[in-house]
């Protein structure tokens, strides 16, 4: 639909002639796109890392909120092919921004990555996880003064499952069928799986599995119809979007009247709009940044101390790395302080070879790995490889510094006798045919709980297992814990199973995400947030302007 009147209420206009990075279904699972030089999807838009955080911000709790006022946001530049659908709109990152505003799942997660109450009053899994009931909190509201019932909770899963949507969250509810939806009462909606799954909920509490009005059509107009804090008044794609505070909104705020996202594909113009008063706040901003915001007292650099990871990856099926001590030597080979601070300026906090660090069954004590040059050398010897030579394939499309983290590697991995040969590819390259198949590479992921994160990237079946990974005794923790309902238990298995990754897996687990965002000191409200997903998670209705 294209409306060419700016002047009218409500309008939704298409803007013609701009095109930036778009991504794939890929980038939505593994979650991140390249914009910039940065991880775009893991960017956090006003969320800093909480006690971690160089500069704490006031929380409305610290401080009486003030009323009023229009909020201006500099985002990273999405399309003008861009739609707010609701449950398709992951293809750039103003429209995962943007959804958040208008929408609401069932279910959320909160600033450390736990299990929060959205639009649901309840949830209550069954004893052996096949069947998942939620009840709606009473007298939910859509913007267009819809009550929200049950009825609407069945009819956004069907659009959702349905494959003529093409929906982002279909993937993730591959246990459950159309069938297994049923409306109990007004409020209450049963889940019927087709097989087990003890963390069904975070299924639930994904951002784009939204819940919309029978009947939605976003291709209308006045149709970008959800319960969210902000109501969509004019819709540019490309450009800028202008919401306005929703009075109905069932959760707290929004504080300020008018909220704007205006979209910049240069980091540099989004930085410049910061410094002029154009916005009150960017997202993405560059290491190189970092200094000038620093030196300027009218402005806070926030960092959010993510989960995301970026690692290297060694196909355990194929030579030298399918031999353990391989495995084992070339984690010892890594400085991961020294990639940090030369690849990423300091930009990120150590990995340990493991992923998912905010998930509760994480081994945080296990011992944090550091370079032993002569342990490596040992062990390579013992496998038959002394002198060994192996090709690293890297790309920039991989993220920003990862190219000159494997330079960094290379020449570590010198002090061991190791030859690495830097193969510098492009996107298409890096991301073509072979992708998946490199014995020797990098790759990226964002913030997910354990479980989740293995049918990604580690089960035999997982779309992305780029190490190739298979281990029966791991396999049958994984199983186990999938139908596992008591989280104490399910946590043990976890850590037994991530014990194991950490002991012979394929993955160099060398850092976690450090990311940047910068606003203005006017500006509070600022919600601490560890998940480091922002961009859909952002919280522009907790925000205010200091009087």
């Amino acid at each position: 639909m294209t409306i060419d009147d700016r002047g009218s209420p409500r309008r939704i206009v298409r803007a013609e002639g701009f095109e930036a990075w778009r991504f794939t279904r890929r980038d939505l699972l593994k979650g991140a796109a390249a914009i910039g030089g940065a991880a775009a999807f893991g960017v956090p838009i006003l969320a800093g890392c909480g006690e971690d955080s160089e500069t704490a911000t006031p929380s409305p709790a610290a401080e009486s909120p003030v009323k009023g006022g229009h909020i201006r946001s500099g985002v990273s530049g999405g399309s003008a092919k861009d739609s707010l659908d609701a449950h398709t709109a992951y293809l750039t990152v103003p429209q995962i921004g943007m959804q958040w505003q208008l929408y609401d799942s069932l279910l959320g997660f909160d600033p450390d990555h736990k299990m929060i109450y959205l639009l649901a009053e309840s949830y209550e899994p069954s004893a052996d996880a096949t069947e998942h009931v939620v009840r709606l909190k009473p007298d939910l509201v859509f913007h267009n003064g819809k009550t929200v019932t049950a009825d609407d909770v069945v009819a956004s899963y069907l659009r959702i499952l349905d494959p003529k949507t093409g929906a982002a969250g279909v993937d993730l509810l591959s246990d459950l069928s159309p069938s297994g939806i049923k409306k109990l009462d007004d409020l209450t909606v049963q889940f019927t799986l087709d097989r087990p799954n003890a963390i069904f909920w975070e299924s639930l509490a994904f951002f784009c599995n939204a819940i919309v009005p029978e009947g939605y059509d976003p291709k209308v107009d006045t149709g970008l119809i959800g319960t969210g804090p902000w109501v969509i008044d004019s819709y540019y794609p490309g450009d800028k979007a202008h919401f306005t505070a929703n009075p109905d909104y069932w959760g707290e705020g929004p504080y300020a009247d008018e909220l704007t996202m205006t979209q910049f594909a240069d980091s540099t113009a989004r930085l410049n709009a910061l410094l002029d008063g154009s916005v009150d706040h960017i997202e993405l901003v560059e290491a190189a940044q970092t200094e000038v915001i620093k030196g300027n007292a009218d402005l806070t650099l926030l960092e959010a101390k993510s989960g995301g990871w970026k690692p290297f990856t060694m196909r355990i099926d194929k030579k030298p790395f399918d031999d353990v001590r391989v495995r084992q030597a070339m984690r010892l080979i890594a400085d991961r302080q020294q990639m940090i601070d030369q690849a990423l300026a300091g930009y990120a906090w150590l990995g340990n070879d493991m992923y998912a660090p905010y998930d509760p069954g994480y081994p945080s004590d296990l011992p944090q790995r550091t370079q032993d040059l002569e342990q490596a050398k040992s062990l390579l010897k013992q496998a038959g490889y002394e002198g060994l030579t192996v090709e690293l394939t890297t790309s920039s499309a991989v993220g920003s510094g990862m190219v000159e983290a494997a330079q960094v590697f290379a020449e570590q991995a010198k002090g061991a006798g190791v030859t690495i040969d830097v193969n510098n590819v492009d996107a298409g390259i890096f991301y073509g045919d072979d992708y998946l198949q490199w014995d020797f590479a990098q790759d990226y992921w964002a913030t997910r709980n354990y479980l989740a994160q293995t049918k990604l990237c580690t089960t035999p079946d997982a779309p992305y297992n780029e190490t190739h990974w298979q281990d029966d005794e791991w396999q049958a923790l994984i199983d186990e814990a999938f139908l596992t309902s008591d989280e104490a238990k399910r946590n043990e298995l976890v850590r037994a199973a991530e014990t194991i990754e950490y002991e012979r897996g394929g993955f160099i687990v060398w850092q976690h995400n450090i990311l940047l965002d910068a606003y203005n000191n006017r500006l509070g409200g600022v919600i601490p947030d560890t998940w480091g997903q922002s961009a859909c998670k952002n919280r522009y209705n907790l925000m205010y302007f200091r009087s």
